[in-house]
């Protein structure tokens, strides 16, 4: 997976926007329909940045938009009818719109597609991307949890042949810090960011699409929590609404936000596409307080040791499940199901 790692004229301080934005979802259309649907997305997301960055200002370098903002997700569609429909090629000419975008306007962009791979034929993989000013994928991170999507786990020894486990786990070094990139619900899984840490993440970019709440849902509270126990900024922009599909529109929106590296919420914003969500990440005081001895500097004082061998000896959902191809949807729920006899037969669950 790429990765940039060329940090010699590191920022102190810039603005980041978690972009809230309508997904326009592509179920209901034709394979010809859904790319022109795509195209239409990308041309109204360039007019949505430039009028974002005119009301921020000029130091807005990073911009983090929300989970499979160009197609939406699949609902009973085949992997094969997804595929034609709304994954994109590694070098496809959407990412090449995006990347004209990430050049116009000086921005790291990052965002969250579903992306085929020609090293797995067959299959796509849920993507995480980040593009630096000059338009480059600088980063690609495949989704690691997912309940009805392929990942690289389910495809395990070939992909860590392709990518080895530093492109499982990328983390791109560039002058506006360390960043690396986790999807939706990932934010649940505290191992995901902590691998990311163990690799000198400093901002962890969250592309998502979720049930937003004046509760505290659990998203919000890992979010929190993977913030304040990593000392990391995390930037999670959500969908404002999904159109086109069957889901009720509102079900995924709002909610959008910037928590810095001890915890407190910097920006948010409600429901309804917003530009918001943007705030001050302030390198120079996360990279002070992660060099500061005493009781706060919790990264300093992980021992990961304590946990290695349990984690190697426990076994929960399996690897290399789709190796052989010929998958249909109905895999992963029997995997899950299978996985959980299992479990209680060795009495864990």
């Amino acid at each position: 997976m790429e990765t940039n790692n060329c940090n010699t004229h590191s920022l102190d301080s810039f603005r980041a926007l978690a972009l809230q934005v309508t997904c326009h979802a592509v179920n209901q259309a034709s394979p010809t329909e859904a790319r022109l649907i795509i195209q239409n997305t990308i041309q109204r997301l360039e007019k949505q940045i430039a009028a974002s960055l005119a009301f921020i200002g000029a130091d807005c370098r990073l911009i983090v938009l929300p989970e499979y903002f160009l197609t939406g997700f699949p609902m009973g569609e085949s992997l094969e009818v997804w595929a034609e429909k709304a994954c994109l090629e590694m070098a496809g000419v959407e990412y090449e719109a995006l990347g004209k975008i990430a050049q116009k306007h000086k921005i790291f962009l990052a965002g969250n597609a579903y992306e085929l791979e020609p090293n797995f034929p067959g299959l796509y993989f849920q993507t995480c991307f980040i593009i630096d000013p000059s338009g480059s994928i600088i980063l690609r991170y495949r989704r690691l949890n997912s309940m009805f999507a392929p990942t690289p786990h389910d495809v395990w020894d070939k992909y860590l042949e392709c990518y080895g486990l530093e492109g499982v786990f990328p983390v791109a070094k560039t002058e506006i810090g360390n960043l690396a990139t986790l999807a939706s619900e990932e934010i649940l899984y505290p191992e995901v960011a902590r691998c990311l840490i163990m690799r000198g993440a400093e901002i962890l970019l969250h592309p998502t699409s979720e049930v937003y709440s004046k509760n505290l849902t659990p998203k919000d509270a890992a979010k929190i929590t993977r913030a304040v126990e990593n000392m990391v900024y995390v930037v999670s922009a959500n969908t404002g609404g999904i159109v086109n599909s069957y889901i009720p529109s509102a079900s995924v929106d709002g909610g959008s936000k910037i928590i810095d590296y001890r915890g407190i919420v910097l920006a948010e914003t409600g429901a309804g596409e917003s530009m918001a969500a943007f705030a001050e990440i302030n390198l120079a005081g996360l990279r002070s307080d992660r060099q500061r001895p005493g009781l706060n500097n919790l990264l300093s004082r992980q021992r990961f040791e304590l946990y290695a061998e349990s984690y190697t000896k426990s076994h929960f959902y399996p690897p290399n499940t789709m190796l052989n191809g010929n998958i249909d949807r109905k895999h992963f729920i029997q995997t899950q199901q299978e996985t959980i006899e299992r479990l209680t037969k060795l009495g864990i669950i």
